[in-house]
């Protein structure tokens, strides 16, 4: 009877390791979320759209690059 109680208790106490591992491994490999949109603007030479993070800012506008603003400037 000892025999079956112990053997009650480690199939218990390796059952709820597993469940626990399972979970954290689960947990580990959901997918991130997406950047969050961001806006978009026209380049005022060539009219492109371009997010207005990596815009180039001149005096006429804004810019997809250096180039453009230069020759808009000149």
């Amino acid at each position: 009877m000892k025999f079956l109680l112990l053997l009650v208790v480690v199939v218990a106490a390796v059952w709820m390791w597993r469940s626990g591992r399972l979970a954290d491994a689960a947990s580990k490999q959901k997918p991130s979320s997406p950047p969050p949109p961001q806006d978009m603007v026209s380049c005022a030479q060539c009219g492109v759209h371009f997010p207005q993070a990596d815009a180039v800012a001149g005096r006429n506008g804004l810019y997809c690059c250096v180039e453009h603003r230069q020759c808009a400037e000149s």
